[in-house]
């Protein structure tokens, strides 16, 4: 399952794709807040509203909410709902 290899060559007017998805992933929510932020210590797009704000390096950064380990955890079992199951012994 090799991937088919894409050349591309930039054209005389400086375009390099002739089909390319235009806007940004990151959409935003609204006028004056993006709709993603970055956690300063994951580096991971996360919605503003699942970081907190922490001193660090003298400075307010937004970090993951209540930690990275858990916002990550809290996203993988959104994402796959099957991989909640109880087991019975």
């Amino acid at each position: 399952m090799a991937k088919d290899v894409v050349k591309t060559k930039i054209q005389a007017d400086g375009l390099r794709y002739k089909v390319k998805e235009g806007g940004s992933p990151f959409a935003s929510a609204g006028d004056f807040q993006a709709g993603t932020m970055s956690c300063f210590l994951c580096g991971k797009h996360r919605p503003r509203n699942t970081l907190k704000t922490r001193r660090l390096l003298g400075k307010a950064q937004h970090v993951c909410a209540p930690s990275c380990k858990e916002a990550e955890e809290a996203a993988r079992a959104k994402s796959s709902p099957s991989s909640t199951t109880t087991a019975t012994a």
